[in-house]
Parts: C-alpha cells; structure tokens; sequence
C-alpha cells in the first residue's frame, strides 16, 4: 500500500519563546491516600493515613510490616546506621484496592489483554490522565487542538517484578518470556500509552530521575507549554513535524540539508514511513539529500541509539564521509532521495555540511538533531 506524501508549511517562523503564563486546568491522582483527586485531598486534610500493614505472603520475611511513627522510626534508622530499613518501610504505602469510591479497582478501567501490555504505573498513568483531562474539560478532536497538546510523563523506576518474573521464566526457555516485556518495563510507555488514547501529537515526554522526577516531568511540561514546542506521534506526520520543527528552531532551510542519519531500525513499514517523510520535507531537493542507517554495523542500542548515532553524523561532517548502510539490497520503493549502500561515500556539497539526525521510540516519542559544519 503506497504511502502518501505529507505536507507542512515551510516558514521558518519559530514559536514564540515568550514568557507567557502557564496554568494548571486539571488535576487527576492515584495515591496511597486514595483514588481521586478529592478523596486523596480530603483523606490529606482529615489527617488520614495511606500507610498500611502489609499483609500480603511475598512479604513475610520483611522484618517490618508497617510504619507507626515515620519520623521515629527514620531517625531510628538513621541513628542504627540502617538506611535500608527506610526503603523497606515505605513499601507500606500502596494504593488502596477494592470498589469503594476511594478505592482502585483495576479490572474495572482495562481488560485483561489491556493490562498483560503495560506495567502497574502505566495503568496508574492512565487513570490519573482521565481524570485530569475531565477535570480541564480538555479532549480535543481537532486535528490543530491534538498537535497541540503534549504529554510529559515522570516513572522513577521500572517494575521489578516484572524483571523478577521474566527471569525466572527465561530459565524455563525462551518461549515462556511474554512478548510485552519490553514494552512493560520502558519508562517512557506511560507517556506513549496517553498519547496513542487520547491522539495527542505535541511532545511526547518521558523522565526518570530518581526522586525529583516527577516535578521535572512538571518543568519539562512547563516548557513545552511556554516555549510553543511540539514532536508528535509514531505515524509518518509525526516525523515529518519532528524534523521540520528542528529545522526551524536552527533557522535552517531544507535546501541546505544534504545528509540524514535515518532512525531505520530494518522493519519494512517504518523504514517506509521514515523515507517518505523525509521525501515530503525535501521535496524537489530530496534528489540532493544521501541517506544512511548506521544500525546495521552497531545494531539498535535502544537508550544508546540516538547518542552513538549524533556522535557519528557530527564525524561525518568533520570529515566529508557518509557513513554506509550495511545490508542494503533492492530497494524496494520509488524515491527521489539517494542511499550509500555497503561503502562509505564522499559527503559533496556546494554548500557548509548539514545533516539531520532522526531518533524514534516505541509509543510514539519523536526526535531529530540537526547539526552543521562550523564554518569560521
């Protein structure tokens, strides 16, 4: 099935790095104190408590349940030099299950083929979401409104059970390891899963920094807001936006790119998809524009990908080298734009070396680098 062309303005106008306001439209919680918004405010007020005795077997050899007092029990700690104790301790706080309305009942929000693809905090991401998007009366289905709204999410940390469970099944053969692992213990899956629900196109934000995530996930979010920024979803008009919006932050014209260190991960429909946005952002220069996948000669890195593969475009340009494609045998699509199969090819331009750099993950997340010759 062919792929049809995609089309954006090609003003070089950026976005408004104004200091305007941002403000708070929606609020939606799932938290030890309660599922809700106003049952986990209202619990914090009347001086309630979300830290409970865990009863549960798995953890029966933990030396202790509950916390009675936390600050007696973490200067406790502190003075017996037992700093683990503290960890163990705040386990006690888990969101409280069952059908009451403070409760969470998770059967009642996914099915159960839903809930083998995504870890615990990825539901909780979810719910939380629906209920911050009702509380700010904001579920837009204009096209414009969805490019325009963004999700940046922060997960301190993958599930270890997950982990835990997957490597006792791999003892077992590798046809006990379930095909969603991966998907399950990405942290940026959350903020891919809300972005894929609700359609939303802007940034598609994930961060992971111990325990000040989640208010940097909140100051990323502020300046995605503030800075007009938008990198949307995993289709073709997600990479398309996504390289043109690099290209208009540099204040870069499409004539001058001539270079493109492609994502290309080797899967027939994303290759497809990636060549034919970067045939509809090049246009009649897509003829003057040499494609190259570095991948085939170091793989996917996943985390590692992006960085490796900017490292070696920025060679590239130092040293007028496209870089080849291993393994690239009978094209198999119509395009303008060029490719350096098997061998390395001498980088010729009229013009300084620019080249971008595209980088795109599971849930729909889009990135791309641009960077040119430095030229005295």
């Amino acid at each position: 099935m062919p792929i049809p062309l995609l089309h954006v303005s090609r003003s070089l106008a950026t976005a408004a790095r104004s200091k305007r306001r941002v403000v708070v439209t929606g609020i939606g919680i799932v938290c030890p104190l309660g599922v809700g918004t106003r049952n986990a405010w209202e619990a914090l007020i009347d001086s309630k408590c979300g830290i409970v005795r865990l009863s549960e077997p798995d953890y029966d050899k933990l030396p202790c349940k509950v916390v009675p007092n936390i600050i007696t029990v973490v200067q406790n700690c502190i003075a017996r030099n037992n700093y683990i104790t503290i960890g163990l301790h705040l386990l006690a706080a888990l969101v409280p299950k069952g059908n009451s309305s403070h409760e969470l009942n998770i059967d009642s929000y996914f099915t159960k083929s839903e809930l083998r693809t995504m870890c615990p905090a990825t539901a909780y991401a979810l719910i939380a979401s629906e209920e911050a998007l009702a509380d700010a009366s904001w579920k837009p289905t204009d096209e414009a409104d969805k490019r325009d709204t963004g999700v940046s999410v922060g997960i301190g940390m993958i599930d270890l059970v997950d982990v835990c469970m997957t490597y006792e099944a791999l003892k077992k053969g590798y046809s006990k390891i379930s095909p969603f692992f991966v998907p399950r213990i990405l942290p940026n899956m959350a903020a891919g899963q809300i972005s894929i629900k609700y359609g939303f196109r802007g940034p598609n934000h994930s961060v992971s920094t111990a325990c000040a995530t989640g208010a940097h996930a909140i100051g990323d979010a502020f300046r995605f807001i503030r800075g007009g920024e938008t990198t949307p979803s995993e289709d073709g008009t997600g990479a398309l936006l996504a390289m043109d919006r690099t290209l208009k932050d540099a204040g870069i014209e499409t004539s001058e790119v001539t270079h493109v260190n492609a994502h290309a991960t080797s899967t027939p429909l994303g290759d497809a998809i990636e060549v034919k946005a970067i045939e509809s952002l090049m246009g009649e220069h897509s003829k003057n524009v040499t494609i190259t996948s570095t991948k085939g000669a170091h793989g996917h890195l996943l985390g590692a990908a992006g960085n490796l593969e900017a490292a070696f475009t920025i060679l590239a340009i130092k040293e007028g080298i496209i870089p080849p494609t291993l393994n690239l045998h009978n094209l198999n699509m119509e395009t303008d734009l060029r490719f350096a199969p098997h061998t390395k090819i001498k980088w010729n331009t009229t013009t300084r070396r620019t080249a971008l750099k595209n980088a795109f993950g599971f849930g729909g997340t889009n990135a791309c680098l641009c960077f040119t010759q430095y030229v005295n």
